[in-house]
């Protein structure tokens, strides 16, 4: 009999040409990318994605691009637009970190900033970069490793107090149809606080975007993450990676708003790596026409009085797919662990779906963890109630809907940003309520 072969899709294929026209690459990368090659792209047969096939959803791979001078001005008018409150912003366009277009004469006492590129150069950073353990068995996570582009390093001096917020924000130019592959750090060091923010935009209906965010936030620091994922239009796919190590007495919460995309699949793989190390991931998805939005989570507690706490809200109408997957690993050292996760969701049309699967797995037997999943329909009695004093149907609805909502965006913490979230939830609901207008 003959070997057998494995057969490639077209996106598969593309992907591998690409590599191959590309510069020679450090081995960590090659070793990277030949994970990737064996595994493809991840299917329904793989249990973390059964409910996003994504070699069936992905048809083509996309070519990157570097943006030309015209490009670059279109980026200028959008940051002005942006709605992140007041921040330090760090630019990523088209897979490139840009100075130009970023706060750089405006660094905050005790942090430091330079491209991926020149870090890989200057700097033995692999260990941080792609820190063994998470997400090692996914072929996104190795194939993001093995093209990325560039990215920002963010270092932050151990005590430092960094009270100004710090934007990443990744921008695609407009034009034809492309891809980018960027991959981030950002280093806390012991005792240091700090708030994150991460926001993509692109003028263009049909990109495709790979992105990761790999996190060390050290001994005591403390580090808050807010995101909002996804690009407008229906052709945009955003693939997004969290890669989140927390050392002794570390705090990190996160909170994500995915609206407003294609398809979206972010993952969070978090290692608490330190006693009394606190973990909260938090978000909300507004989801309608047929929008797909996949959040998979793996929380690995690895040493005692760990805390852990997952919170999500979906809201689908329409065709759209909504998907949590939540994985909490208790080892068998990680006594006193704390852990609570829980996923609601509201679903608005009979052609909307959602798929909740949270998972515990615990080794250890001293340990405080539950977990809740929940899927339901607006209370028709809240809804007589609001009508019966006058509100129309379609504004009953938004009322409670934007009640639900806020119940998530409330984890945020700052209030610029919990505003600006509240607000585009709002939007997001004027824009359903139009909608069903006669």
């Amino acid at each position: 009999m003959g070997e057998l072969k494995q057969v490639r899709t077209d996106a598969e294929a593309a992907l591998i040409a690409a590599w191959d026209r590309a510069p020679a690459q450090a081995d960590w990368r090659k070793a990277a990318f030949a994970r990737f090659a064996m595994a493809g792209l991840p299917h329904r047969r793989i249990e973390s994605w059964h409910y996003t096939d994504l070699r069936g959803l992905l048809r083509t791979a996309l070519p990157t691009r570097a943006p030309d001078s015209a490009a670059v001005e279109g980026a200028r008018a959008r940051l002005a637009a942006l709605r992140i409150g007041a921040a330090t912003r760090l630019v990523v366009l088209d897979g490139a970190f840009r100075p130009d277009l970023s706060d750089m004469d405006a660094l905050p006492e005790g942090v430091a900033v330079q491209s991926l590129a020149a870090a890989l150069v200057a700097d033995d950073i692999v260990s941080l970069l792609a820190p063994k353990g998470l997400g090692d068995d996914d072929s996104i996570v190795a194939l993001n490793a093995a093209m990325m582009q560039d990215g920002v390093v963010v270092r932050i001096a151990p005590g430092a107090v960094v009270e100004r917020n710090i934007a990443l924000v990744t921008l695609m130019s407009g034009g034809a149809p492309h891809a980018a592959f960027v991959r981030s750090l950002v280093d806390v060091g012991a005792g240091a606080r700090a708030r994150i923010v991460e926001i993509a935009d692109s003028p263009v209906a049909e990109i495709q975007s790979h992105d990761a965010l790999v996190l060390r936030v050290g001994e005591g620091a403390e580090l808050e993450h807010v995101a909002h994922v996804g690009y407008e239009g229906a052709g945009a796919m955003q693939l997004h990676s969290l890669l989140a190590t927390l050392q002794r007495d570390a705090t990190f919460n996160s909170f994500c708003l995915v609206a407003d995309g294609g398809l979206v699949r972010r993952q969070i793989f978090a290692h608490l790596d330190g006693e009394r190390a606190t973990l909260g991931l938090r978000g909300l998805s507004l989801l309608r026409g047929r929008e797909h939005a996949d959040t998979t989570l793996v929380v690995d507690h690895a040493l005692p009085y760990g805390v852990s706490r997952e919170f999500y809200r979906h809201i689908l109408d329409g065709e759209a797919t909504g998907v949590y997957q939540g994985q909490v690993c208790v080892r068998q050292h990680a006594q006193k662990t704390d852990g609570a996760m829980k996923s609601q969701a509201l679903v608005l049309a009979e052609g909307a779906a959602m798929y909740n699967k949270p998972e515990l797995e615990i080794f250890a037997d001293d340990v405080v963890c539950g977990h809740g999943a929940t899927v339901g329909q607006l209370d028709e009695d809240q809804i007589f109630y609001l009508q019966a004093r006058g509100l129309p149907r379609a504004e009953a609805e938004a009322l409670l809907l934007e009640a639900f909502a806020n119940e998530a965006i409330d984890f945020v913490t700052d209030e610029t940003l919990r505003d600006i979230f509240a607000q585009e939830a709002r939007e997001w609901l004027a824009r359903r309520v139009a909608e069903r207008r006669p």
